[in-house]
């Protein structure tokens, strides 16, 4: 690993830049990433410093990812390493010089290499508040001699989703969506703070464009570190959620009403299997809720409709052992009362959920009044 101890005398020979790298195919690349490069013109090093590295070996790797309790640390890499592996995977990367005096440049050299030093490198990573972008605005901050004045690029109030959408949907990224839509609960749709906007590499870097230390312009200089031509990602309706949940609800709807037996017993198990998925699903809501350090995870509305109850009365419906139809009722009517008030909530709800929800109503009703008519 490069590394390198620079004296107080040697700071003014130092160029330091954030990097900003594009979004990639995968979704931990979705939203792009930022580090910090380092260049002396006397030692002729070049060293990318970079606060989002992990490691896939840790013991226990996928738990502590789930709980919200996985370490992140600085690294430090050759300048051309990171280009090249960037190039390959045809991510663009963009260099802004920042204009910091001897002094900051020195405050901040002596900050990078504390961070460095044993478990100082290591920090919980939290993906809105404590990321490889936050920690370059807020080593900034700290290197400034004087106050930064960090600019609100916003035209409008926006929440963390608003910011969370444009990248997703940019890349067509329905299903990831919507699977961030249902873990993620209210804290998620609070109207943030103009320094709050930086947790994604892309707004960092529109700030730091109009950003002061004092009256001095804290972005130097600007360039393109090479180009990458990416065909824009095109919409495809058709595997589109919403969709896909549309055609299944109409499918039901439709197969509900024959007298195929074949088709009565695959309805029977499918209204089972709708309910225990829902059912755990619901436990799982709750997990991220109180068993995780995820504070976007907490009071998440989609467990209104995703009962953890669900999973266990999977078994009673059409089952012998029936304990009445309450349940099933109680879960329609409340369920329905939820839709009609869908997009008054104050958590934004994915409106691909609608007819999943609207096809449990639907089966519950017609299993309701298919057991009253037999009484």
């Amino acid at each position: 690993m490069p590394s390198k101890i620079f004296a107080q005398n040697d700071s003014c020979h130092i160029r330091i830049s954030v990097l900003t790298v594009s979004p990639g195919e995968e979704l931990y690349s979705t939203f792009g990433h930022s580090a910090l490069r380092i260049t002396d013109s006397v030692s002729h090093s070049d060293i990318v410093y970079n606060y989002g590295t992990f490691n896939f070996d840790e013991p226990g790797f996928y738990m502590k990812f789930v709980r919200g309790k996985l370490t992140f640390y600085l690294s430090a890499d050759d300048f051309d390493s990171f280009v090249n592996d960037n190039r390959q995977e045809q991510r663009a990367a963009t260099e802004q010089v920042l204009n910091l005096t001897c002094a900051e440049k020195y405050n901040m050299i002596m900050l990078l290499q504390a961070n460095m030093m044993g478990d100082n490198r290591k920090y919980k990573y939290d993906f809105t508040f404590d990321n490889c972008t936050t920690r370059l605005r807020d080593l900034i901050e700290k290197s400034a001699d004087t106050d930064v004045h960090f600019a609100n690029i916003l035209s409008a109030k926006k929440t963390f989703r608003d910011l969370i959408y444009e990248y997703l949907d940019k890349n067509d990224k329905q299903w990831s969506k919507l699977g961030i839509d249902i873990l993620l609960g209210e804290p998620t749709d609070a109207f943030m703070q103009p320094k709050e906007v930086m947790f994604l590499p892309d707004y960092l870097m529109n700030a730091l464009d109009k950003t002061n230390i004092d009256s001095r312009k804290i972005v130097s200089s600007k360039h393109d570190l090479y180009n990458i031509n990416l065909k824009p990602v095109a919409v495809n309706y058709f595997t589109h959620p919403l969709f896909i949940f549309s055609c299944l609800f109409i499918l039901v709807v439709l197969l509900s009403f024959s007298k195929n037996v074949f088709v009565k017993r695959m309805l029977i198990a499918f209204d089972g299997f709708m309910f225990f998925i829902t059912g755990l699903l619901g436990i799982l809501l709750l997990f991220m809720w109180f068993g995780t350090d995820h504070r976007m995870c907490k009071d998440n509305f989609n467990l209104l409709w995703a009962w953890p109850t669900n999973v266990i009365a999977a078994f009673y419906m059409h089952s012998k052992k029936k304990p009445g139809t309450k349940y099933f009722m109680i879960y329609a009517v409340f369920t329905l009362v939820l839709l009609g008030c869908w997009f008054f909530l104050p958590q934004h709800m994915n409106p691909a959920l609608i007819p999943i929800i609207a096809t449990l109503i639907f089966r519950s009703i017609l299993y309701i009044s298919r057991e009253n008519s037999k009484r």
